[in-house]
């Protein structure tokens, strides 16, 4: 008797609470049925962020690394991770906001957002948790200022690199992302095509590049010292890399596992093998052999014409874009640099610059319905996109020539750009960090 009582009891108890319960399920169950996230749309972009992140560590670290010289490997290595960790802070307390915050305007995300106000698990962006577009967008933001520092490798005071990115990052970064990329941008209201950051990412960092190479001057020994890559196999790793994790960066950017996101893999795939053919073959041409670190070039250079076009443009087209844009960025890097005398340490310019513009402006080409892309808006034609894209460009590259180089001259007003001679000939590794890579 005693033992049925008990299961009485447990019984009851059981009932009482399945009853207590049956609201809070109804209410999840409710909630369940008027969300639109989607599971599958989020775990790929939870894996397109990572895959970001790894672009630029280890990625773009690596590339970078083994481009310069063995004194400095381990500055470029901590600028890149640095960018990265100061980044993630600033986007999280004002970047989101400055760049979708909300606001009405055309070329500003407002303050409606800062530090993630009003943001919970439970906000939604499109088909995918507000948390995970906010992290996706963030490593965008990261990478972007960490390309940079590729134009001035070498000759920058690591405190100074580091101030310039906070400033450029707010002035130039997120109010062109804005423009792009919400819907109340400009660019984005003119209807311009810019699938994965041509212009936000890849034209904002070349020409920021330029400009701090122009403005900071030569490095020391420039034409008498050896300037060669210390470590091309670690180049060619960083490169791998970065293709590995531009899957992400572009495919990512369909925001959801669809069509989309396939066209822009496969597109991601065909414009790097075309670009790294069509370098090889012009290094050929001019200078009787093939470089690995051509070929890592190339690989670069089809990644960067085809982020714009990604998900516009067909497979074929993606492989022609990224075949003309490594020929005419080789030229660049060749030719175009030493006959003007400027010192694009890393060829930022020649590559995500020229590149990217390429990119930008061949997507209004090659969304051409017949030449195999997606087409265009309703009553728009190829030479009205055209001329869009090039006012994106445009736009793009008078702000940020402009900011970028008054910030530049404010940084170095303000705690100066340059380190003493005598520290740039020891390298910046251990001027800088009190250590070196390499043991004799």
């Amino acid at each position: 008797m005693k033992g049925s009582h008990l299961v009485s009891m447990a019984g009851a108890a059981f009932a009482a609470l399945t009853i207590a319960a049956a609201p809070a399920w109804a209410q999840e169950e409710a909630a369940a049925a008027t969300s639109g996230i989607d599971s599958g749309d989020t775990a790929w972009m939870l894996m397109s962020t990572i895959l970001v992140l790894f672009m630029i560590l280890p990625g773009l670290a690596l590339f970078y690394g083994g481009l310069v010289r063995a004194k400095n490997i381990l500055s470029v290595l901590m600028q890149t991770t640095m960018i990265t960790a100061v980044v993630i802070v600033v986007w999280v307390l004002w970047g989101y906001s400055f760049a979708f915050g909300g606001s009405d305007s055309a070329y500003f995300g407002g303050f409606g957002k800062l530090f993630l106000a009003g943001v919970t698990p439970a906000s939604e962006s499109g088909t995918i948790p507000e948390l995970v577009f906010i992290c996706f967008q963030m490593t965008f933001a990261c990478i972007t200022p960490a390309l940079i520092v590729g134009g001035f490798a070498e000759r920058v005071r690591f405190g100074a690199v580091i101030l310039f990115v906070v400033l450029w990052v707010s002035l130039v970064y997120f109010p062109v992302a804005h423009m792009a990329w919400d819907a109340n941008g400009l660019f984005f209201g003119w209807g311009a095509m810019d699938f994965a950051g041509g212009t936000v990412v890849h034209i904002n960092a070349g020409i920021a590049a330029l400009v701090g190479a122009l403005i900071i001057g030569k490095r020391s020994g420039l034409g008498r010292d050896n300037m060669a890559p210390h470590s091309l196999p670690l180049t060619l790793i960083g490169a791998a890399i970065l293709w590995v994790g531009w899957f992400g960066f572009n495919a990512g950017s369909a925001l959801s596992a669809g069509g989309s996101a396939a066209l822009a893999m496969i597109n991601t795939f065909t414009a790097t093998a075309g670009a790294i053919i069509a370098w090889s073959l012009v290094e050929k041409t001019m200078r009787g052999k093939a470089s690995l670190l051509g070929g890592a070039s190339g690989v670069i250079a089809g990644l960067v014409a085809v982020t714009p076009a990604a998900g516009f443009v067909g497979p074929v087209g993606a492989m022609v874009l990224g075949a003309l844009a490594s020929a005419v960025a080789y030229y660049f890097v060749a030719v175009v640099k030493h006959r003007l005398g400027y010192d694009d340490s890393l060829d930022v310019f020649g590559i995500h610059g020229i590149a990217g513009i390429i990119g930008a402006l061949g997507t209004g080409i090659l969304a051409a319905p017949s030449l195999g892309g997606v087409g265009y808006e309703e009553g728009v034609t190829m030479v009205a996109q055209l001329w869009t894209q090039f006012a994106a460009v445009a736009v793009t590259v008078l702000w940020c020539g402009v900011v970028s180089a008054l910030l530049y001259k404010l940084v170095d007003l303000l705690i100066g750009l340059r380190p003493s001679a005598e520290d740039e000939a020891v390298g910046l590794d251990l001027s800088s960090h009190g250590e070196v890579a390499y043991h004799p």
